[in-house]
């Protein structure tokens, strides 16, 4: 399985290059290259380690494992980032705000993972517990960025043939798998035990998916029409208007707007009045 899964990454590879999908999105292509270069190694370094006569190499093999793992999870918040730009791509003013927030989470999320690290282990034992932090951070946005996706594809007209959707939706099925395995593995767990099977078919399944969406035809997203009056394009409006240093505007209190209103109206009556005496004088 570990080999189908190269196999795969590499096929993926070809497929996401040969679109020129890398020029959309450029954190993904680097997440697909680190993959299809660490997965031959890190097979072989399993390999060679398990054996009686390669206990030497297991220092190796963890220290490249989780520097792989941590690179993929710094790679990941990137890729989800890009994954909100495509689909918010519409709509510039919720897209630069949006990404505003966007960073302002991220942040956060590092940092609840730095400050909920037990940090009992000492030297290099700390590694692990900082990597699972990352990638439990990165699962969780993953899932955060599908959900929004899903509840707002409708208003966003992206449909779900979409690479970025289908991006969100490999990844939110990855994150998923992660929290599963988790919460299920035990300290002294085997790779032969059979949850590790469903896990690693889950992610066989995921990268075929990917490799179906990077194959076919993407649906050309046409130009966004909506009503002027629609809730969508006023947030927009509202979006493009904040942190924006051009013209400034008085704003008038709404008690005042009806004081304003009935003073046209007194003006338009005097008017009205004036016209109408003036022709009655002349007739």
């Amino acid at each position: 399985m570990s080999v189908v899964e190269f196999l795969l990454w590499a096929v993926l590879g070809f497929v996401f290059w040969r679109r020129k999908l890398h020029r959309r999105f450029p954190a993904m292509a680097s997440y697909l290259a680190l993959h299809v270069a660490a997965s031959p190694v890190l097979c072989i370094l399993l390999n060679v380690q398990s054996q009686p006569w390669g206990r030497v190499f297991f220092p190796t093999y963890f220290y490249v494992f989780y520097a792989v793992y941590i690179a993929s999870a710094v790679l990941l918040f990137f890729v989800a980032m890009e994954v909100f730009r495509s689909a918010l791509s519409a709509f510039s003013g919720l897209m630069k705000f949006g990404v505003v927030i966007f960073r302002w989470a991220v942040l956060a999320s590092v940092l609840v993972t730095f400050s909920t690290i037990s940090y009992s282990h000492r030297g290099v034992l700390i590694i692990p517990d900082i990597a699972s932090g990352l990638m439990r951070s990165v699962s969780i946005l993953e899932l955060c960025v599908l959900a929004f996706l899903c509840f707002s594809m409708n208003a966003l007209r992206l449909p779900i043939r979409d690479m970025a959707f289908g991006i969100a939706f490999g990844f939110g099925l990855l994150a998923c798998n992660d929290l599963v395995l988790a919460a299920l593995i035990k300290l002294n767990s085997s790779l032969t035990e059979p949850f590790q099977f469903v896990y690693q078919g889950v992610v066989l399944l995921t990268i075929g998916m990917w490799v179906a969406y990077s194959s076919l035809p993407e649906p050309v997203r046409k130009p966004m029409v909506v009503p002027a009056n629609s809730t969508i394009y006023r947030w927009n409006e509202i979006a493009s208007a904040l942190g924006h240093t051009g013209t400034q505007v008085a704003v008038v209190p709404a008690t005042s707007s009806s004081f304003f209103l009935t003073d046209v109206e007194k003006v338009v009556d005097k008017v009205l009045t004036r016209n109408l005496r003036e022709s009655e004088t002349k007739s």
